[in-house]
């Protein structure tokens, strides 16, 4: 019986099909992303512990604040895992994105527990102060949130453009352009005029819940706006 020599035998074992060569070890960016996901989510939840409320009112604005710090990062975990999951990790642009995208996402919950949360120790116009700067501080944090997906799918889309692939160019053209307009309608909404309030609250807290209420009907529907 004939058999190959060793070297040959070696080589060929590892002259492996295309579709094996595309599974590679998970970055650890990746891991690091979700590990900084789930503590912006740990620390929106543990604010509901360390700062005890003291009427009806503010276990509502408690309770508000976690929900909408969780619809948050859960929205854009959400689509940062479905573009990281074909992103070409090792690119440096994509990399930086991602170290940015981190730093946007631990910021969310302190940031918005300072919208929301008022102080006792300071008095009514100390704490409205407050709640513009970091209402504009969170606006643009989300902006930033908005363009760095935008930008994934702006990545993927030239990836895509080379491999002649219509569906996923359409589908990565139309999210790249949903998000660019939702960071442009955030980054509008920074203005001091958004700080105008309405039923108690900011007209721009209002325009937050924007991302959030387009992606899951993109989501749940299936329609591709």
């Amino acid at each position: 019986m004939n058999r190959k020599p060793f070297r040959e035998r070696y080589e060929y074992d590892h002259r492996m099909p295309q579709k094996y060569e595309e599974r590679h070890p998970r970055p650890r960016i990746e891991g690091l992303a979700d590990l900084v996901f789930g503590l912006s989510l740990s620390l929106g939840a543990l604010s509901l512990v360390v700062s005890p409320a003291s009427s009806i009112s503010e276990i509502n604005n408690h309770i508000l604040v976690f929900v909408l710090t969780f619809l948050i990062l859960i929205t854009i975990w959400i689509n940062y895992t479905a573009s990281m999951s074909v992103l070409p990790i090792e690119a440096r642009l994509v990399m930086v994105l991602n170290v940015i995208m981190l730093l946007l996402v631990a910021l969310v919950p302190f940031l918005l527990n300072a919208v929301e949360l008022s102080n006792s120790s300071l008095t009514v116009a100390g704490n409205l102060a407050i709640r513009n700067y970091a209402g504009t501080l969170f606006t643009v944090d989300l902006f930033g949130l908005l363009l760095i997906l935008g930008l994934f799918y702006w990545i993927l889309e030239q990836k895509e453009s080379k491999l002649h692939t219509p569906r996923l160019l359409r589908l990565y053209k139309n999210g790249r352009n949903l998000m660019f307009i939702l960071a442009g309608i955030m980054l509008l909404s920074a203005a001091p005029i958004f700080s105008y309030v309405i039923l108690g609250n900011p007209v721009r807290l209002y325009l937050w819940y924007v991302p959030i209420i387009l992606f899951w009907l993109r989501r749940l529907t299936g329609f591709r706006f």
